[in-house]
């Protein structure tokens, strides 16, 4: 370790791990741990520390001095500056082998379950170009690359139209590729840029809270449908009405096309009304002879090949047999609920956003399904004993929950009417194993399935069959 310095540069770190967020980790010479962004297991590597704590140091990769046999050459020029793929550095088949690991590692520490044997990973069909939602920010005040700042150089323009750099609100990467959506993606999101820039359109300023282009949404379906939602900060009729025109007549596979006037201090759509300029007011994604409408606000699982494979399994361990009342909880769209309607006797849908339940309404009508209720309501609100005494108990809950988990006024409520099963999709097993460990006296861990829902990163969908244990 070299002395003098502000924060310390170690000359060579073996990397051994994983650990949250994609980083890599080692150990430093005074026993700490160091987290490292741009590392493999199986490198050694130099690395200039940026942060110092206690108990560990985290920093950053400046030289790679012997290489793991899982390294690879990642595919986009970006890698390394944009924070949407961290793991393109990385074999597949080690991306799944440390996901399968860090689900293992959360039950058994967070958890302290017992768990069975744990089903291998189910990998993606496709490692790139697999979501169906990307969302891009126009910025006037871009991130500039090292070796722009180092030559000196004026530079030409500091508009961008791309991705947050992590850790930084302010700064946007101007993207000339990506490889996460297929195109039109990439087409359009360029052509927009380029059209910006040539007609003297100002692009947002995030600090100031001022400027005409703000934000960038693109939703596709497996059958071609694209969506396209423009967020504008100004109320420029002459300005918009051009720039949504040039992409009519540009992109004539778009299908859907909104936009919105945002004036707010966020992004976020939901409070928002939203404008469809042309074509249908959603797009329509398609599972075993099931249509669901997806509209701007909707949330649907961004890799759609994957989630079939998601739904698949949950309706497998589930279990049913055509005599049980399934609780759906954060049901969104009502996709799964209406992916095991047919193997349920009843299936009752309870969800947040009540924009999603009604999408959901209209697509079990749609679907000929007539034995589901959808109902909109905070969680922690609905679930409650009295909804449950109009609306009957469950045999079997399926729960798919955002990152945080369940509510603890949720999982005191299963604890209370112990369904026989419970499904439980997370996209976050830390937070699942909390919530797991509420229930272990109640329940045991039958089957535990992790789902790669999103190659190339290192996010994990977990899939847990909770069984009532016997009263002895």
């Amino acid at each position: 370790m070299a002395r003098g310095r502000k924060h310390p540069f170690f000359e060579k770190i073996e990397v051994t791990g994983t650990a949250a967020k994609g980083k890599a980790v080692g150990r430093a010479p005074d026993g700490r741990v160091v987290f490292i962004s741009g590392a493999v297991p199986g490198d050694t590597v130099s690395v200039q520390v940026f942060k110092k704590r206690k108990g560990h140091y985290e920093g950053r990769v400046t030289e790679i001095l012997n290489p793991s046999p899982e390294r690879i050459q990642p595919r986009c020029v970006h890698f390394g500056t944009c924070g949407g793929c961290k793991w393109q550095h990385m074999d597949y088949a080690a991306q799944l082998r440390f996901k399968q690991d860090e689900v293992v590692q959360n039950l058994v520490r967070i958890g302290k379950l017992d768990l069975p044997d744990i089903a291998p990973i189910l990998p993606a069909p496709e490692t790139y170009y697999y979501r169906n939602k990307m969302e891009f920010s126009f910025s006037d005040n871009r991130w500039l690359e090292p070796g722009e700042i180092a030559s000196g150089e004026p530079v030409a323009s500091r508009n961008a139209l791309g991705l947050h750099i992590p850790g930084m609100w302010d700064k946007i990467l101007d993207l000339q590729e990506c490889h996460l959506q297929a195109d039109p993606s990439n087409a359009i999101r360029l052509a927009v840029r380029e059209y910006a820039e040539s007609h003297g359109l100002a692009f947002f300023d995030t600090r100031k809270q001022e400027g005409l282009l703000r934000s960038l949404m693109l939703r596709n379906t497996a059958s071609g449908q694209v969506m396209v939602l423009i967020q504008f900060y100004q109320d420029d009729a002459s300005a918009r009405e051009g720039l949504l025109d040039f992409l009519l007549d540009r992109f004539p596979q778009i299908t859907s096309l909104f936009y919105t006037i945002n004036r707010k201090g966020n992004d976020t759509l939901y409070d928002l009304d939203l404008i469809c300029y042309h074509g249908t007011p959603y797009i329509t994604e398609e599972m075993e002879g099931l249509a669901f409408r997806i509209t701007p606000k909707s949330f649907y699982q961004t890799n759609s090949r994957q989630a079939y494979a998601l739904y698949k399994k949950v309706r497998e361990l589930a279990g049913l047999t055509g005599k049980e009342r399934v609780y759906d909880l954060y049901t969104g769209l009502g996709t799964i609920a209406q992916f095991v309607a047919r193997q349920a006797r009843e299936v009752i849908g309870i969800e947040a956003v009540a924009d999603a339940i009604e999408a959901a309404r209209v697509n079990a009508a749609e679907n000929g399904i007539s034995n589901t209720r959808f109902f909109a309501g905070d969680m922690k609100e609905l679930f409650t004993s009295e909804f449950l005494e109009t609306h009957g108990r469950p045999d079997v809950v399926i729960t798919d929950p955002p990152r945080d988990g369940m509510h603890k006024y949720v999982v005191a409520q299963l604890l209370e009417i112990l369904p026989e099963r419970i499904v439980y999709v997370s996209c976050n097993s830390a937070t699942q194993a909390r919530d797991l460990a509420l229930m272990r006296d109640a329940y045991r861990v039958a089957h535990v399935q992790p789902v790669d829902m999103f190659p190339q990163t290192h996010h994990v969908e977990n899939i847990v069959l909770l069984e009532r244990r016997s009263h002895e």
